[in-house]
């Protein structure tokens, strides 16, 4: 985990003297923070939003006020933009307790979606924890693309498996979202699908989506076949482990971002594996990692048993998504 986070200074207590007691901030001064020089009894929601902010923004966080008010929302139970229609409300002692441990965890860098629990993806509300990696928006585009050639073929059932589930954002998807009579979704960590477990259920997907324990290619049935075989697999070159913010190299789980030394080792294992899991004319989809897309491609394309081998990109315009049909 990452060091150098001040434990020290937290968010705000009631019932002590921030003068004399070296654990606190100072707080705000006045209704809106420092601006004024009047002092305070309690906390505003808005004041503590600004301190936090700032705390938050000294640490290294990327998005510190957005942060901040997720955290406070998720404390007192509103959705994020309800806390504007309560600006001016003083924060109860049990508010200002909750919040105090939330905020020290952010500030060490903690993702804020482990924090909280939750983090949306497409239509679901997943939960996650640091046995599962964070579902992103590029991955939402890896879905788009199943969805999409799977709209061409006439409505028929269709089956899929998603490897490396991890959450079950992709596999729970598919089923929540497309024409698919099942959806298997597979992982080598037990903790990673019974995650995913919870949310299949909690999405009322327990009858369309199956979970299986093992790696890669291990879990399916001899003879088995599929329409779609996906994956988010790791993709992060070992040598790149230093460039990552700390949001993801102390907390998310390694077994999950890293690929080996070029970042491709799980990547040339599906393109190979994959041949003799698709039905012909199935879609391989995956998502790779930046500048791995023209290689990942020409594997597909070299491997025998791929045609119309395509990229597409993400929403930040980086190639994103290699996908191709089993010939």
């Amino acid at each position: 985990m990452t060091s150098g986070a001040d434990d020290r200074v937290v968010a705000p207590s009631t019932g002590s003297d921030a003068r004399t007691d070296p654990a606190l901030p100072a707080g705000p001064t006045g209704p809106r923070g420092p601006r004024s020089k009047a002092p305070v009894e309690s906390w505003t929601v808005l004041d503590l939003i600004l301190w936090s902010a700032d705390y938050l923004a000294d640490k290294g966080v990327e998005s510190p006020r957005l942060d901040a008010e997720h955290l406070l929302a998720h404390v007192v139970g509103v959705a994020r933009l309800g806390l504007y229609l309560q600006f001016d409300r003083a924060l109860t002692s049990e508010e200002l307790d909750g919040f105090r441990p939330l905020l020290r965890r952010r500030a060490q860098r903690e993702p804020l979606q482990y924090i909280v629990g939750r983090q949306p993806f497409r239509e679901l509300d997943l939960e996650v924890t640091p046995a599962v990696l964070i579902p992103r928006p590029e991955t939402e585009v890896l879905v788009d693309v199943i969805l999409e050639w799977a709209a061409e073929r006439d409505g028929e059932p269709m089956t899929a498996v998603d490897i490396g589930t991890g959450s079950g954002a992709i596999a729970l998807s598919l089923a929540f979202e497309g024409a698919f009579a099942s959806v298997l979704a597979t992982d080598v960590d037990e903790e990673a699908l019974r995650v995913a477990g919870r949310n299949r259920d909690a999405a009322g997907l327990t009858g369309r989506v199956e979970l299986r324990h093992g790696p890669l290619f291990e879990p399916l049935r001899p003879g088995e076949r599929f329409d779609v075989i996906v994956s988010n697999p790791p993709y992060v070159a070992e040598s790149e482990a230093e460039t990552l913010q700390p949001e993801v190299a102390d907390w998310e789980p390694r077994g999950a971002l890293f690929g080996g030394e070029d970042g491709l080792d799980v990547l040339r294992e599906l393109v190979l594996g994959a041949r003799d899991a698709l039905k012909p004319g199935g879609m391989l989809a995956l998502e790779v990692g930046a500048g791995q897309a023209d290689t990942v491609a020409r594997m597909m394309e070299d491997a025998d048993g791929y045609a119309d081998v395509r990229v597409r990109r993400d929403y930040a315009g980086k190639q994103r998504i290699v996908s191709g049909r089993r010939a």
